[in-house]
């Protein structure tokens, strides 16, 4: 006589849920850490390997750098952490169903994998002229986004192809040193600074100029910072041009610029563009940086319609780059605009993962996400030995303070980035240092 399948199930242990995490970047690695013990976790992503974003234009001037940046994601995630790594690139999630549809690297099919939650934290990308938003800053991994590549014949995706990208663009830019070529940086926010002060310190002899359409550099970072990046880039003969427009067309805009025959290269380090091509329309922003496409979140970090309803049950979250970033409208915000940076990334990540657990334990109260308190943090380099750290920074412009700079800003820097990409790594000194910073008893005051 057999068991009757209901009283089957009753006996048996429940299964373990599982839960899919879009992305192998910051927060998904994050998340993670946080869920491997509770859950059956299972991370997704479209290339073979982690990298340090904010530490890449090193690696264009230095390439050795790209060693200490990176490291393969499969055997971090399936050796030191225990959970399972897929390689390949998410086509679509379904909500309603649960599932993923899935196009893994070696394969010629799609495939779907279901699960009981997920968190995406897909990142974002920085092309914003370019349609799927390709730049030098973050490898071009997505099927469609390589067929219209602007380096179709390096494949990104893995380690060896961002390798020999990163070494194609370094002897370019050692050519353009010999030739004693002009060079035109848009934009000078952190990332502009920093990729004018690096090209500056190692190819001397190209003549970089810089352009913003702000009446500073650092955007709305703090005067003080500003001013010391901008005495810096002077000091060593960068060309600065504020309150203009970037008009490449325009023969009045390069004799304003004072490059009457144009510059010899172009380098646009302004804006971002989401990449969330694998959720549907009614979950995507139809405004925002770029152009728009960023992922609608409530309060709760959980995924909702444009027009507010919980997607997916409320079991699918979305933290960092990959979201709108904000809450309400202005001027009247329920959460300003969120630096789309790693800290304030990882910040969500930790509220989407205590949300997750009450969800699953059945619990109908939240706990509400908030304006990350080191989410004002900025740390621009000034090339490999000056730099400038500003803290407490929030969205009103000006706010923050410069709180160290010159050589022991660098030194801050690169120990922040080395033990960052440690604890990524899962190493013990990285998690040592930051577990207790995201981790932290009880919350700081005010914002930034």
């Amino acid at each position: 006589c057999f068991p009757q399948p209901t009283l089957l199930r009753a006996a048996m242990a429940p299964a373990q849920r599982r839960v899919l995490i879009i992305g192998g970047g910051f927060s998904g690695l994050c998340v993670a850490r946080d869920l491997k013990n509770h859950y059956l976790v299972t991370i997704v992503d479209a290339k073979e390997f982690f990298e340090y974003t904010p530490g890449v234009l090193r690696a264009y001037v230095k390439p050795k750098h790209l060693d200490a940046l990176t490291f393969t994601l499969c055997p971090v995630i399936e050796g030191r952490m225990g959970c399972k790594f897929i390689w390949g690139e998410v086509k679509h999630l379904d909500g309603e169903d649960r599932v993923a549809t899935i196009k893994p690297m070696f394969g010629e099919k799609v495939e779907t994998i279901d699960f009981d939650y997920c968190i995406i934290a897909a990142g974002c990308n920085f092309g914003v002229f370019h349609k799927w938003g390709e730049s030098l800053w973050f490898p071009t991994v997505h099927e469609e986004a390589r067929k219209v590549s602007d380096w179709p014949h390096i494949d990104e995706r893995f380690l060896e192809g961002r390798r020999r990208h990163i070494l194609e663009e370094y002897h370019k830019l050692h050519d353009l040193n010999r030739q004693k070529a002009k060079m035109l940086v848009v934009g000078a926010g952190f990332i502009g600074v920093e990729w004018a002060t690096e090209i500056e310190h190692f190819f001397p002899e190209i003549q970089t100029t810089i352009i913003d359409l702000l009446p500073h550099c650092l955007g709305p970072l703090p005067d003080g910072a500003a001013e010391y990046c901008s005495d810096y880039m002077s000091a060593v003969g960068i060309k600065e041009f504020y309150n203009c427009k970037y008009e490449p067309k325009s023969p009045e805009f390069w004799k304003r610029i004072e490059l009457p025959d144009g510059a010899d290269v172009e380098y646009v380090c302004i804006g971002v563009k989401a990449s969330n091509y694998f959720m549907p329309q009614e979950t995507l922003s139809e405004k925002g940086p770029g152009g728009g496409g960023w992922i609608i979140f409530n309060k709760f970090m959980q995924v909702t319609t444009k027009d507010g309803q919980l997607w997916g049950d409320g079991k699918i979250f979305a933290v960092g780059d990959c979201t709108t970033s904000c809450l309400g409208s202005p001027p009247d915000w329920e959460m300003p605009p969120v630096p789309k940076i790693s800290y304030p990334g990882e910040e969500q990540a930790l509220h989407a993962c205590v949300n997750l657990m009450r969800v699953a334990d059945g619990k109908k109260s939240l706990k509400p996400t908030w304006w990350p308190w080191g989410a004002g943090m900025f740390a621009t380099s000034l090339g490999p030995h000056d730099a400038c750290f500003v803290m407490a920074a929030n969205e009103k412009p000006g706010s923050g303070y410069m709180v160290n700079w010159w050589i022991p800003a660098a030194l801050q820097k690169e120990i922040i980035e080395s033990t960052k990409i440690n604890e990524c790594k899962n190493g013990c000194i990285g998690i040592l240092i930051w577990h207790f910073v995201h981790h932290t008893p009880v919350n700081f005051w005010g914002r930034g």
